[in-house]
């Protein structure tokens, strides 16, 4: 930003500085303006702002010393007072050349798009467009402000009809809280706070909860002792069921540059020491804002490190099998600029990554873009249009799983210099594509016999393709656990612990969506006991296996190889239609499908027996489909 306003200050000084004639006749004044423009070029801007304000003292209708003057504020950071400056010298002298009109006119345009009074912006560009001279319409600073102020001109006429609304006490309550993350359910909320505006001040993680009986949100505390320190612990994420926490640390004993990345997990209910990320992740620069995917298995991070294109850049990294990560790569050109793109959020889709930028086409300053998956990576970026961004810098933004809000940081500047941060958000907009819908199931795996809570692993499988949705855990002190997925037409739900028989779900057929308490009862592995081996399908009157039962069947193979010392009897089972000789047949064979494939990957025969029980065991009414599908089933028992 500052050498694009340098060369706002010197460019018209090339294309309308030579040979010109003034506004003024008094010589002394002239003399004065031209030190001025001497120091300028030395970019003693101070000293040249005195001989600016002498030349007008001289002569309080020398227009060109108004907008030289005016020129160095908008530099120094000062647009309001740059207006003020030029709008003093307009009320004092408007007959000047057209030359000096569209010189003030172009002045004007950048320090109202500074303050984001675009209308203003938008008539003083076009003002402008009349007086400058072709030479200068043609070069590359007056184009790049055309096709942003059309930009604007176009994002206004259809802007968002959100509202901002700032978070109520007992938010807000530091001088600064900024990078606002929440878990899948929206109950609870982390961000960073810092006590003071320095870089020596203080910054610690701290957490709120939403009270959902008064509906708000509870007063803030540290995170946990685990995770805050005496050094600095910033910007964070959260895996989706809230067991997985990555941050930054800076100047870390263990660190490997300027700010590193660290990672701690939740174990019953308590968070354990973080551990530096490493070498993969972790550079000898700056590596901070972190975004996990909702399953923990994709991390994304912006960082300032070689190899980029320029500024800072968001980089990834994959989790890998045994829990590390692979080295981090380059999003690529599509996302990154030669200037910044920090703060990025991946939602929770794992489709749609937004982030902040000054690199692509927008309102000014950073900001808010998002980019979706397209043929596996991620395409070119769509700006969130106004007013979600304006003239300030928009970071940090986070949007719930329910796309009901979408929270943000807003910074508060007193003459150009930050003075507090709050925590803000806004009703996210319909008009924005996020993708599928997505749903939250919540609920305990526990124990069947005894009640006790489980930490077992839940899988959310698509079962068409045969691949990983969503792999989590829930917690070993209250068996509790969040998934968030996307709304797809076949999915199964595997929940697993060594020493249990596996527990499957077939996702829609059991009404899983949106469920709040759902009890997952596992049963310990013993004689006897039996569970309904889900998502094993047939077509109509035939014993083919289809490939959407494969997750199913590999689930019952890792079963068997995880205990080796026992048997099984698979039964196969239908409805009542059609004659009950047949159906006992029809049912056997099946079993048989059942068994022929755990004999083709290895496990022996003998640990196998199947039985055909037709339609003599149902577990549902026969008299409706919903009924006769439950019916038509595979169980498996211990033996």
């Amino acid at each position: 930003m500052k050498q694009a306003l340098i060369i706002v200050l010197f460019s018209l000084v090339v294309f309308s500085g030579f040979g010109q004639t003034y506004t003024t006749a008094d010589k002394r004044a002239i003399k004065l303006h031209q030190e001025g423009d001497d120091l300028i070029q030395k970019r003693l801007y101070d000293e040249a702002i005195g001989k600016f304000k002498a030349s007008i003292e001289r002569d309080a209708d020398f227009l060109e010393s108004y907008l030289k003057w005016g020129r160095i504020l908008l530099t120094q950071g000062f647009p309001e007072n740059a207006l003020e400056v030029v709008n003093q010298g307009l009320l004092r002298n408007v007959k000047a050349s057209s030359t000096v009109m569209g010189d003030i006119a172009w002045l004007k345009t950048h320090c109202l798009l500074r303050v984001g009074s675009f209308r203003l912006a938008i008539a003083e560009f076009d003002l402008a467009k009349e007086f400058l001279q072709p030479n200068f319409r043609a070069t590359r600073p007056f184009l790049e402000i055309e096709k942003q102020v059309d930009f604007i001109r176009q994002g206004i006429q259809n802007s968002f009809g959100i509202e901002k609304e700032k978070l109520p006490s007992p938010l807000n309550q530091f001088t600064l809280q900024y990078f606002p993350v929440l878990t899948a359910d929206s109950k609870k909320m982390l961000f960073t706070k810092r006590d003071g505006l320095t870089n020596a001040e203080h910054e610690d993680i701290f957490v709120s909860y939403y009270d959902e009986v008064e509906s708000v949100w509870g007063a803030p505390r540290s995170i946990s002792p685990s995770i805050n320190s005496a050094y600095n612990e910033g910007t964070c994420t959260i895996s989706a069921d809230g067991k997985i926490l990555i941050f930054t640390s800076c100047q870390m004993p263990d660190s490997f540059g300027d700010c590193d990345l660290y990672v701690s997990y939740k174990v019953d209910e308590s968070w354990q020491k973080p551990m530096n990320m490493g070498k993969n992740v972790n550079s000898r620069v700056w590596d901070s804002q972190p975004s996990l995917s909702a399953d923990g298995s994709i991390l994304f991070f912006s960082s300032n490190r070689r190899g980029g294109f320029g500024g800072k850049d968001i980089w990834y990294s994959l989790r890998l099998k045994d829990g590390g990560w692979s080295e981090a790569k380059n999003l690529g050109d599509k996302v990154n600029t030669s200037k910044d793109e920090v703060s990025p959020f991946i939602y929770f889709n794992n489709e749609v990554l937004f982030f902040s930028s000054d690199g692509h086409l927008g309102y000014g300053g950073l900001d808010l873009f998002m980019s979706k998956v397209e043929g596996g990576e991620f395409g070119s970026p769509a700006n969130l249009g106004y007013p979600i961004n304006d003239h300030q810098d928009q970071l940090a933004l986070f949007i719930t799983a329910q796309r009901d809000y979408a929270y943000f940081t807003e910074t508060e500047f007193v003459d150009g210099k930050q003075e507090r941060s709050y925590l803000y958000r806004f009703g996210f907009p319909d008009e924005i594509d996020l993708g599928g819908r997505l749903t939250v199931t919540e609920g305990r795996v526990l124990n069947q016999n005894t009640g006790e809570p489980v930490a077992a692993t839940l899988s959310l499988i698509d079962l068409a393709s045969d691949s990983t949705l969503y792999r989590f855990g829930s917690d070993g002190a209250t068996g509790e656990f969040t998934m968030i997925y996307p709304e797809k037409e076949a999915m199964g739900l595997y929940v697993e612990k060594k020493g249990y028989l596996p527990k499957i779900y077939n996702v829609d057929r059991d009404s899983l969506a949106n469920h709040k308490n759902l009890e997952v009862g596992l049963v310990p592995v013993a004689k006897g006991e039996e569970f309904v081996f889900e998502n094993i399908f047939f077509d109509f009157d035939k014993t083919d296996l289809k490939p959407s039962s494969r997750t199913s069947l590999k689930i019952l193979e890792t079963f068997l190889r995880e205990n080796p010392g026992i048997g099984l009897v698979i039964t196969g089972h239908t409805d009542n239609v059609g004659s009950e000789p047949y159906n006992k047949d029809l049912s056997l064979r099946r079993a048989r499908a059942v068994k022929l494939y755990l004999e083709s990957v290895g496990v022996n025969a003998n640990r196998i027996d199947v039985e055909g029980s037709g339609s003599d065991l149902p577990i549902a009414d026969n008299k409706t489909e919903e009924g006769r599908a439950l019916n038509r089933r595979i169980t498996v028992k211990v033996r």
